[in-house]
């Protein structure tokens, strides 16, 4: 048989298997598996990897914060992830006070139309305890939301533990998952304030304002509360050890929990709000980086499974927005840019370190997220799944620059950093939309999924 797409001679790896063979795609979808399969076109990937596109279930593109936006709309922001290996993304609706949730999917989903080059899903914020609001999330989840965002941390998303409860049971409902974002905002504030006062309003003192046990504390309370709602969770964004230690112990008591975490905080070192190069508010996100003997514990976690997959939290300003905390660091929009960079820093420092399996690679950073998040017909390389597939060169270095990227930022947080392996073709439902260095997509090729948790 002659298809329209095959992929020759590669080292298919995926999260359980690792062999030699070939891919063949007709349309949009894998056709077949196997040795010496001919098509139209065909692609040699001697000495590359051939692995699943991958998934990003945690970026924020043109997102509002006060008055600024961030840096990467939905067209640039979706080609540095086609850049990076990536072929899916989810980011977020964010509901007006009292606005219906479907109103707001809709809203959002005309932002991201038309614009994105691989394909998007949206989680939904529920950030209105509203009942009213709340008996829409099965409205949104039939809309193809699968998956509801509650937030423990900031002022216009905070919700209190009743408030909490109520949202989980709702989600538990509609049969959803749960992400949240875990942190102790009230203690948080209190002990902004006595930092403040004490003079002390440089970058340096972020991680100081938001302490590991601050984390670690709002985790276990949210997955208590989500056990006795019934409503399955994952924590976004674990950051120390302790954090996913909370996790863990959810999972031996039988409770449905999972946990993220990313690149920043298994990569960035010690020092990184206090170097000489670069600004402190560069790397200010909310948990913040915590350094070296952090990092160790998560990829340990990693390898264990006790923290499931790995994610960005892309989430980039521009230079100008980030001076806004130089003399108040609580005043700095947080985020760190990484939706090109994931898949190359997951291999450097992990695998190549010696703490992930290529295979565990793969699933955390391509076959789980999309499980998790009620991608059908994603982050697996089966006949009759999308051909979203990605040929990794593992001896590639790559000495990563601002202008080597491409996020509509000047700055990177990985300025300096050289990895070793990179994507090199990017196949997005049987479309190569990168290749030798080139984006060769079409804006707005991208679509919706409609999600669905299982």
């Amino acid at each position: 048989m002659n298809y329209d797409l095959v992929i020759k001679n590669g080292r298919i790896i995926t999260a359980g298997e690792d062999f030699n063979g070939d891919i063949a795609v007709m349309g949009e979808t894998i056709a077949a598996i196997g040795q010496n399969l001919a098509g139209s076109r065909e692609i040699d990937a001697s000495g590359l990897y051939v692995i699943p596109g991958a998934v990003d279930g945690h970026v924020h593109l043109q997102m509002p914060f006060a008055d600024i936006i961030t840096a990467d709309n939905f067209e640039q922001g979706t080609i540095a992830a086609a850049f990076g290996g990536v072929t899916s993304i989810i980011d977020f609706v964010e509901p007006g006070k009292g606005q219906d949730l479907v109103e707001a999917l809709s809203w959002r989903r005309a932002e991201a139309d038309g614009q994105v080059v691989i394909d998007y899903g949206l989680h939904m914020t529920l950030l209105d305890p509203d009942p009213l609001i709340l008996d829409q999330v099965s409205d949104a989840y039939a809309a193809g939301c699968a998956t509801f965002k509650l937030y423990t941390a900031y002022p216009h998303f905070y919700l209190a533990d009743d408030e909490l409860y109520r949202a989980l049971i709702a989600v538990a409902e509609a049969g959803g998952l749960a992400v949240v974002h875990a942190e102790n905002y009230p203690v948080i504030t209190e002990v902004w304030k006595r930092l403040l006062a004490a003079g002390k309003v440089e970058a340096k003192w972020h991680p100081h304002s938001r302490p590991a046990i601050t984390e670690a504390e709002a985790v276990n309370r949210v997955l208590s509360i989500a056990h006795l709602a019934g409503a399955p969770t994952l924590i976004f964004h674990l950051s120390c050890g302790e954090a996913a230690r909370e996790v863990a112990q959810a999972k031996e008591r039988g409770w449905v929990a999972f946990g993220e975490t990313c690149p920043q905080y298994l990569t960035l070192p010690d020092d990184i709000y206090e170097r000489q190069d670069m600004p402190g508010t560069w790397f200010i996100c909310q948990p913040p980086v915590r350094g070296n003997a952090q990092s160790a514990a998560l990829w340990q976690s990693l390898a264990s499974g006790s923290v499931d997959i790995i994610s960005t939290d892309h989430c980039p300003f521009s230079a100008e927005a980030k001076r806004l905390g130089e003399q108040n660091f609580t005043l700095t929009p947080g985020g760190i840019s990484g939706l090109e960079t994931r898949l190359a820093l997951v291999h450097t420092f992990g695998v190549l370190a010696g703490h992930l399996t290529l295979n565990r690679w793969v699933e955390a950073c391509c076959t789980l997220p999309a499980d998790l998040h009620g991608m059908i017909h994603k982050g697996h390389l089966i006949p009759g799944y999308d051909a979203d597939i990605v040929l990794f060169d593992p001896q590639r270095e790559v000495t990563y620059s601002a202008e080597n990227l491409h996020s509509n930022i000047s700055y990177t947080p990985y300025a300096g950093v050289t990895v070793t392996g990179v994507p090199v073709t990017t196949i997005s439902r049987g479309e190569v939309i990168v290749e030798n260095g080139q984006f060769i997509g079409k804006r707005g090729r991208g679509r919706f999924l409609k999600r669905r948790y299982e």
